[in-house]
C-alpha cells in the first residue's frame, strides 16, 4: 500500500456505517481526514451516528479530523463541501464517494424520490469529484474511490433507482479513470457485493438476519487498500 502519511482525505457519509469506518481507517493509516454527513451532534438523524463521533475517533488515533455538515442533495452545498476541506487542509489527496440513500419503489417510485436518489448516489459524487480535481492536480495526483453495491449488477425487488444510481456510479468511475490518468489521479470504484451491517442498511432492513453480515470495518479496509 502507498505511504498515507500525511495525506488529506474527504469521506462522505462518514457519520456511521461505511464512511465513518472508512474515516477512521485512513486516519489509521496516515490521513488527515475531512468528514462530511447530515448528521451532526447538534442536528442528529433518526439512525445513530453524528460526524462528531467520527472526529474524535479519527483525532483518538493522533491525525487531525474536520466535520463538514453537508446536504449533498443540495450542489453548493457539494462544492463548499471540498472547498471547505481544501481551505482547512491546504490540500486534497483523497476522495471517497461513499454516501448513498435509497427509497423503497421500483417502476412506481414517486418521482420526487427517484431524483433525490439520483441527486444524492450520482450527481453529488459527480460534482464532488469535479471540484476536487484542481486540488488534487496541484497536489501532484490523487486517489479516487467511488462505492458501489452489488445492486449495479442484479435488480433487487424495490431497489431499482438505487440500482441504476450505482450502475452510473460505475461507469463514471471507468470514463473519469481515463481522463485523469495523466494527471496521475487514480479513480476507482469499490463494489460492496456482501451484506454489510451498517446502521442504515441494518435500520431499512429490520426483519432480515444480520448475524452472518459482515462489520463496517472490512468494507472500509478494503476501500483503503
Amino acid at each position: 500500500m502507498e505511504d498515507l502519511d500525511g495525506k488529506v482525505a474527504l469521506v462522505t457519509g462518514a457519520s456511521r456505517g461505511v464512511g465513518a469506518a472508512t474515516a477512521v481507517a485512513l486516519a489509521g493509516a496516515g490521513c488527515h481526514v475531512a468528514c462530511a454527513a447530515r448528521s451532526t451532534r447538534d442536528h442528529p438523524q433518526r439512525t445513530s451516528g453524528t460526524l462528531d463521533e467520527t472526529v474524535a475517533k479519527v483525532e483518538a488515533i493522533g491525525r487531525e479530523g474536520l466535520a463538514v455538515p453537508t446536504n449533498l442533495a443540495v450542489d453548493a452545498e457539494v462544492e463548499a463541501m471540498v472547498d471547505a476541506a481544501v481551505g482547512h487542509f491546504g490540500r486534497l489527496d483523497i476522495l471517497i464517494n461513499n454516501a448513498a440513500l435509497t427509497f423503497i419503489g421500483d417502476l412506481d417510485i414517486p418521482m420526487h424520490r427517484f431524483d433525490l436518489v439520483m441527486q444524492v448516489n450520482m450527481r453529488a459524487p459527480l460534482i464532488a469529484l469535479r471540484r476536487a480535481v484542481p486540488a488534487m492536480r496541484a497536489a501532484g495526483g490523487g486517489a479516487v474511490v467511488n462505492v458501489s453495491s452489488v445492486a449495479a449488477l442484479y435488480p433487487h425487488p424495490s431497489l431499482m433507482a438505487y440500482g441504476m444510481s450505482k450502475i452510473a456510479l460505475e461507469r463514471m468511475t471507468v470514463d473519469v479513470a481515463s481522463q485523469l490518468a495523466d494527471d496521475g489521479i487514480a479513480v476507482n470504484c469499490f463494489r460492496i457485493d456482501l451484506a454489510v451491517a451498517s446502521e442504515g442498511f441494518v435500520a431499512n432492513t429490520p426483519g432480515a438476519d444480520h448475524s452472518n453480515w459482515e462489520p463496517s470495518e472490512v468494507a472500509a479496509e478494503g476501500i483503503v487498500w
